[in-house]
């Protein structure tokens, strides 16, 4: 069977569904070899509907590039701090402690202890009525380890320590809106932002659910402060539309400032994921140890 030859000397190509793309072959008049066909007239009538059977074809095939959807803005929050409180319900000697215990600042004019742990790199205070308070961790589940380790070291050195009233008190998120702040007109437009710039550089904005505190700066930076992790994350998505609205460039000057805050944050080891933050400690036991002069 001969092959008719498309004007650029091209081999026709199948479009994928067993059909032949001859662009030219209703413009054919001079074709006298073809073996299977003896009639050009024959021939032509055959192909006839061959172009508009390609453009349908190609129409209901043609690919449609998507818009670019404008891509939503990813904010990291770092918790820097989360502080936790329990009582061990027993009367602790404070000077005892300050003999016999490691890793302790004995502060009398204070009336109370401070401890520390490495891991998680915590400070406990201690009072003698027994209630302590723990800060320095960087998610909840550091603050419990920490707390019960707290407990362990006082319970291994001769106290009735019993492990209650746990809670978390407070947490300190801070994040970094891809953007720059007018805190001026932010403060004017909104009744619940406390501004006085002679005071403190940024705006005061307090919510009531969830209950935060948040500080918001003119280089984009937020500060907040809430009750819980879950607190902090839905009060950085309450501000974000609300603060989006009076966005502007940072200038160079931000900028530095940014990188230079980035890098402390980054050289203190307290950057963490809290959509993820979970705890590479080993889970904390009834028989989890005190550290000693080895461990430390």
């Amino acid at each position: 069977m001969a092959t008719a030859i498309q004007k650029n000397s091209m081999k026709p190509l199948s479009n994928g569904n067993s059909l032949i793309v001859h662009h030219d072959v209703q413009n054919i008049q001079n074709i006298t070899d073809l073996t299977t066909y003896s009639d050009v007239d024959q021939c032509k009538q055959e192909y006839a509907n061959v172009p508009q059977c390609l453009d349908n074809n190609y129409t209901s095939t043609e690919r449609v590039e998507p818009a670019e959807a404008e891509a939503e803005p990813e904010i990291d929050i770092v918790i820097n701090n989360v502080v936790s409180s329990f009582s061990v319900r027993c009367h602790l000697n404070l000077r005892e402690i300050a003999l016999s215990g490691m890793n302790v600042e004995y502060r009398r004019e204070h009336g109370m202890i401070m401890m520390k742990l490495r891991r998680p790199y915590t400070t406990a205070t201690i009072w003698s009525s027994g209630k302590v308070t723990c800060t320095g961790a960087t998610s909840e589940d550091q603050a419990k380890i920490a707390a019960r380790r707290f407990a362990r070291c006082l319970q291994k050195l001769g106290f009735n320590v019993r492990f209650n009233n746990y809670r978390v008190v407070n947490v300190l998120g801070t994040c970094s809106m891809p953007f720059g702040i007018k805190i001026n007109s932010f403060s004017e437009r909104h009744k619940e932002a406390q501004y006085e710039p002679e005071l403190h550089p940024g705006v005061t904005y307090k919510l009531t659910s969830p209950k935060a505190t948040l500080k918001i700066f003119s280089t984009g930076s937020v500060t907040v402060t809430a009750p819980s992790v879950a607190d902090v994350q839905a009060a950085i998505e309450y501000i974000f539309p609300l603060v989006y609205e009076y966005r502007k460039e940072r200038t160079a000057e931000e900028i530095s400032i940014l990188h230079a805050s980035k890098r402390r944050r980054l050289a203190a080891g307290v950057a963490i994921d809290v959509y993820n933050d979970t705890v590479k400690e080993e889970e904390v036991d009834g028989e989890a140890e005190c550290e000693t002069e080895d461990t430390w």
